[in-house]
C-alpha cells in the first residue's frame, strides 16, 4: 500500500483505525495553523486581510499546504470567530500577531444574552470561511479540508471575562452550564456550515479545558459533556472529529477516555505512547514540540518526528499552536521525515 492512498483517504483511514501506508502529517488550522510570516512574505497572501476575504483565505491555505508539506488545508487561521459572532470585541492582529480577544462581551455568566443560532450564518467571516472550505474541497478533492473550531470552554471564556467565568464554574454551576450549552449550540451550527461547505473533518481545540485549569471533577462536569455534544452532532452529519487538549494529561487521563473524538491531540510534553497504554482504543495525534519547531534545527526536528513514527503515533502533527516566526525549514524537516523525502 506504499503511497497509493490520497491524503484524504489516508487521513480517513487513520480515523477509522484501518491500515495505512504511513501516518498522515497534518496541521488542522485554528489554534494549530501554519500561516507563518515566511510563507506570507513570499506569496503576498497575508493576514490579517485573509481572515475576512474568501479568495485570500483559500490562497493562503493552499500556500501553507504546498510549502510546508502538510497534507491538508486548515481553515480558519485563528480562534476568535466564535467569540466575535457572540459579541466580543476582536483585535485582528497583524502579519506577525494572530487575532485575539480585545474585550469580552460580558463580565458575568448571568449577564449573557442568548442569541439565536441563526446569527452564526449572518457573520461575514463565517461566510468567508464556509466559501473558502467549499472552494478548496471542490478544487482539491483528494486533499482533506479541516474546519477548525474553538472548544466550548475556551469560547465561553472568550465571551465572559475568563477569570470571572472560571470562578463561576465553581460558584454558579447552573448559569455556567447554561452559557456553555448555549455556546455549544452555536459551535454546532458553525461546524454544520463548514461541513455543508465540504469539510472533511472538524477539529476542536479547547486550550482552556486543561487538567491544570479545571481539575478532574470540573473537566468531567464541563469539558467532557459539551465536547461530546458537539462531537455527536458532527458524527450525525457523517464527519470525524479531532479534539486537542492542552496541558498535562495525568490529572484527567481517565476522563479523556470518555471523549468520543476520532483522534486525540496533545501537548509536546505528553507521552503519546503512554496515552496508547492507558487508552488503547485512542487514535493519537501529535505532538512535535512547537517550541522546538521555532527554535531548534531541522536535524533535531527530524529525530523527534522519527521517534513519534517509531512509537506508532497515528497522525503526526505539531503539538500546539505554531509561532508565526517558525522557520519553514523546520516545518519541512517534520513533514519530510514522515513523507520519506
Amino acid at each position: 500500500m506504499k503511497n497509493d492512498l490520497s491524503p484524504k483517504e489516508r487521513l480517513l483511514r487513520a480515523f477509522d483505525k484501518k491500515s495505512v501506508d504511513r501516518p498522515p502529517v497534518i496541521c488542522p488550522g485554528g489554534m494549530m495553523n501554519a500561516a507563518i510570516v515566511e510563507i506570507m512574505n513570499t506569496t503576498g497572501h497575508t493576514l490579517p486581510l485573509a481572515h475576512h476575504d474568501e479568495g485570500l483565505m483559500s490562497s493562503l491555505a493552499k500556500d501553507v499546504q504546498n510549502q510546508t508539506g502538510f497534507e491538508n488545508f486548515g481553515i480558519p487561521f485563528c480562534m476568535t470567530v466564535e467569540a466575535e459572532v457572540l459579541g466580543s470585541e476582536i483585535d485582528y492582529g497583524s502579519l506577525e500577531c494572530e487575532p485575539k480577544i480585545q474585550k469580552e462581551k460580558y463580565f458575568n455568566a448571568v449577564d449573557v444574552e442568548f442569541k439565536p443560532v441563526s446569527v452564526m450564518g449572518e457573520n461575514n467571516r463565517v461566510v468567508a470561511i464556509t466559501q473558502s472550505i467549499s472552494r478548496l474541497s471542490q478544487q482539491y478533492p483528494d486533499i482533506p479540508t479541516i474546519g477548525s473550531i474553538t472548544g466550548p470552554i475556551s469560547t465561553s471564556a472568550s465571551l465572559v471575562d475568563p477569570m470571572q467565568f472560571l470562578k463561576q464554574l465553581r460558584k454558579d454551576r447552573a448559569n455556567s452550564h447554561k452559557v456553555i450549552d448555549y455556546v455549544s449550540d452555536h459551535l454546532i451550527e458553525y461546524a454544520k456550515f463548514m461541513i455543508e461547505g465540504g469539510a472533511t473533518a472538524i477539529s476542536i481545540a479547547d486550550p482552556t479545558a486543561t487538567g491544570e485549569i479545571l481539575g478532574p471533577k470540573m473537566f468531567e462536569e464541563y469539558a467532557v459533556p459539551y465536547l461530546n455534544k458537539i462531537i455527536d452532532a458532527v458524527h450525525a452529519l457523517g464527519k470525524p472529529v479531532i479534539v486537542h487538549i492542552c496541558g498535562k494529561m495525568d490529572p484527567v487521563i481517565k476522563k479523556v477516555a470518555l471523549i468520543r473524538a476520532d483522534a486525540i491531540s496533545v501537548d509536546a510534553f505528553v507521552s503519546l505512547k503512554n496515552i496508547k497504554l492507558q487508552i488503547p482504543e485512542a487514535v493519537t495525534m501529535g505532538n512535535v514540540s512547537t517550541i522546538a519547531l521555532e527554535f531548534s534545527n531541522p536535524n533535531k526536528i527530524a529525530i523527534m518526528t522519527e521517534r513519534l513514527l517509531k512509537d506508532k503515533t497515528n497522525i503526526i502533527a505539531p503539538a500546539c499552536g505554531l509561532s508565526t516566526s517558525t522557520p519553514l525549514i523546520n516545518i519541512k524537516a517534520m513533514t519530510q521525515a514522515v513523507l520519506g523525502v
